[in-house]
C-alpha cells in the first residue's frame, strides 16, 4: 500500500455560509431526535414484557443500528458545518468507511430478518413458536453481526488498495468509496466492477427477496378474516415503507459505474439521516402494541 495523502477534505452538502449554518441546526435536530426514537424504542423493548415476540427481538437490533449508523455519520457533518477546518485524517475516513457500510448493512440483514419473521407468522401460524425461537433468532442477529463484519472487512480493503496522490477534497459528507474512488491515482475500473458486485449485489439481491417475500405473504393474507388481514397488512406495510425508504437510495448509490453526480449527496441523505429518524415513528406510530408498551413503562417511570 502506498500514498501521499495523509488527510482528506470533506466539501460537505454545501459551501454557503448561510446554508451551512441551516444544515447544522437543522441535522443537529435531526440526529437528536433519530437518538431519542430509537432509544426509546430500544429501552421500551428491553423492559417490557408484553414486547418479548420475535418481531420486537428484531426491531431492538434494528434501532441499535439505526442510532449507530447515524453516529458514524452525522456528528461530522454537523460539526464540519460550522468550522472553518473541514479535514478528516486517512486512518479516521478508512474508519469511517468501514462503520458506515458494517451498520447499514447490519440494518439490511436486520430488515431481511424482520421479513422472514413476518412470512413464518403469516404463512405458517402453527410452526412460528417452533421455528422463531428465542436461540434461532440469537443465531440469526449473529450472523447478520458477521456478515456485517465481512462486507465491511472487504470495504476497507479495497479502499485500503487505493494510492492517493494528488487531489484530497472528497465532495461529499462523509467518506465513502464512490467519492474516494475519484481521488485514487490509478485506473479504478476493477475496483469499481468489485464495489457494484459487493455492496450493489447485497443492496439489489436482498430488496428482491424482500419483495418476494412481501408478494408471498400478501398472497397468503386471502385465507384470513378481514381483521387478521387488517392486522397483518399494518405490520406489513410498516416494513415495507422502511425497505422501500432504504433499498431506494442505496441501489441508486451502489449498482452503477464509478459516476458521481450533483444529487448524490441528497440521495445519501435518505438512507444515512431519513431513514434511521422515520424507523422509530414508523414502528411506533403504526404500532399499537409498541405505543401501549411505552406508556405504560414510561408513564410509570414518571
Amino acid at each position: 500500500m502506498y500514498f501521499t495523502v495523509n488527510e482528506f477534505i470533506l466539501f460537505g452538502l454545501t459551501q454557503d455560509p448561510r446554508k451551512q449554518k441551516a444544515v447544522f441546526g437543522v441535522f443537529l435536530m435531526f440526529y437528536l431526535a433519530t437518538l431519542l426514537g430509537n432509544f426509546l424504542i430500544v429501552v421500551t423493548i428491553k423492559r417490557s414484557r408484553t414486547l418479548g415476540s420475535p418481531m420486537y427481538f428484531f426491531l431492538f437490533y434494528l434501532s441499535f443500528t439505526d442510532a449507530c449508523l447515524s453516529t458514524t455519520i452525522a456528528p461530522r457533518l454537523i460539526v464540519d458545518a460550522i468550522s472553518q477546518r473541514k479535514t478528516i485524517s486517512y486512518n479516521e475516513c478508512m474508519t469511517q468507511v468501514f462503520s458506515a457500510h458494517f451498520f447499514g448493512c447490519m440494518e439490511i440483514f436486520v430488515l431481511i430478518l424482520m421479513a422472514f419473521d413476518r412470512y413464518v407468522a403469516i404463512c405458517k401460524p402453527l410452526r412460528y413458536t417452533t421455528i422463531m425461537n428465542r436461540h434461532v433468532c440469537s443465531v440469526l442477529v449473529i450472523l447478520g453481526w458477521v456478515g456485517s463484519c465481512i462486507h465491511s472487512s472487504a470495504q476497507i480493503f479495497l479502499a485500503s488498495r487505493l494510492p492517493f496522490c494528488g487531489p484530497n477534497v472528497i465532495d461529499h459528507y462523509f467518506c465513502d468509496l464512490q467519492p474516494l474512488l475519484k481521488l485514487a491515482c490509478m485506473d479504478t475500473y476493477v475496483i469499481n466492477l468489485l464495489v457494484v458486485s459487493n455492496s450493489g449485489a447485497i443492496c439489489t439481491v436482498s430488496f428482491i427477496i424482500l419483495l418476494i417475500s412481501y408478494v408471498i405473504i400478501l398472497y397468503s393474507l386471502r385465507n384470513y378474516s378481514a381483521e387478521g388481514r387488517r392486522k397483518a397488512l399494518s405490520t406489513c406495510t410498516s416494513h415495507f415503507i422502511v425497505v422501500v425508504l432504504f433499498f431506494g437510495p442505496c441501489i441508486f448509490m451502489y449498482t452503477r459505474p464509478a459516476t458521481t453526480f450533483p444529487v448524490d449527496k441528497v440521495v445519501a441523505v435518505f438512507y444515512t439521516f431519513g431513514t434511521p429518524l422515520l424507523n422509530p415513528l414508523i414502528y411506533t406510530l403504526r404500532n399499537a402494541e409498541v405505543k401501549n408498551a411505552m406508556k405504560k413503562l414510561w408513564c410509570s417511570k414518571v
